[in-house]
């Protein structure tokens, strides 16, 4: 029997992290040992609730644990409503969850978890960085008990999807990037430069097994997230990508990516390029290579496993 890869999500449940909660919780080679919520698609409290109710719908027990409301500078400010709506899955009607979240914060329980398992577990961020970057503030050798951090974030050759040059989770909390970046621990970079290469279809939520207990929430829920990629155009035609699902696959099969090592710093202050992952590819920092950035992807593997693992049909016209 293959032992399960322990990992923690770290979360802003939105739609396409609703989506890697479920490819996640169903994995035949991952352990997700308990889900951390952050601010981003919504205010704590919605992704809170958001990540209580995937979990419910998916019909397995894992523990959740809300986190930061805020930045490590500064306040939250609503940003991702245009891609997640107002609920932060797409408005679409959510029950109010049975389960609650633990009473440790997520920070507290990333350092516990971490320290309990040394050199095990696997952290996979979908979200804002912060909750992590307040772990290993609180615990200067933490760094040094992680497994690895697969980060869905950042936008090494390609440009922004906030700004020309900047990557949501970055721009979100470039101060707790920064922290992660110069932690030394291993890290792993999936970002725009693969994200945008993996996408889903009207055609394929439209047909997304109906004896799913979350079928009904993410059909409504992908309608919204594909019209919001797709402004004027008419449902049929529309494809979006799936940022956070890859993230989770790529920490159980790094070989859907190729990846460089390289060395990446995060800009905090510019005007405009605050949140830009920059990639020294000429040795002008005083940085070693700290982070293996995902240049391709095998989009078709990752595809057909998606789809087989959620209840998609794989492709159609």
């Amino acid at each position: 029997m293959t032992t399960k890869m322990p990992v923690i999500l770290d979360v802003d449940t939105g739609i396409d992290d609703a989506l890697a909660i479920l490819y996640a919780l169903f994995s035949p080679r991952l352990q997700v040992l308990g889900i951390t919520t952050c601010f981003g698609n919504g205010d704590v409290l919605n992704t809170t609730r958001n990540t209580l109710a995937m979990v419910e719908m998916a019909q397995v027990s894992v523990p959740v644990y809300q986190g930061a409301a805020d930045p490590l500078v500064g306040k939250w400010a609503p940003q991702g409503e245009a891609f997640h709506g107002e609920n932060g899955l797409g408005n679409a009607p959510i029950k109010k969850p049975v389960t609650s979240p633990k009473t440790l914060s997520a920070p507290d329980y990333l350092r516990a978890a971490i320290l309990d398992r040394p050199g095990e577990v696997t952290v996979v961020t979908l979200a804002r960085l912060t909750n992590l970057a307040i772990a290993l503030n609180s615990a200067p050798n933490l760094a040094q008990k992680i497994r690895r951090v697969v980060v869905m974030g950042g936008a090494a050759f390609v440009g922004g999807n906030v700004t020309p040059v900047s990557e949501a989770n970055i721009w979100g909390d470039p101060d707790a990037a920064w922290v992660v970046f110069h932690s030394g621990m291993p890290i792993t970079m999936v970002g725009l430069d693969v994200t945008m290469q993996v996408n889903i279809s009207d055609a394929q939520v439209q047909k997304l097994d109906p004896d799913r207990p979350y079928t009904k929430i993410m059909r409504q829920a992908l309608d919204f997230y594909l019209s919001a990629y797709n402004p004027g155009v008419s449902s049929g035609t529309r494809q979006a990508p799936l940022h956070d699902p890859l993230a989770v696959a790529v920490a159980e099969d790094p070989t859907l990516c190729t990846t460089s090592d390289l060395s990446v710093d995060i800009e905090r202050e510019g005007t405009i390029t605050r949140g830009m992952t920059v990639v020294d590819q000429r040795g002008w920092l005083d940085l070693t290579p700290n982070v293996a950035v995902c240049r391709s992807v095998d989009a078709p593997r990752f595809l057909r496993n998606f789809c087989e693992r959620l209840g998609f049909p794989m492709a159609l016209d």
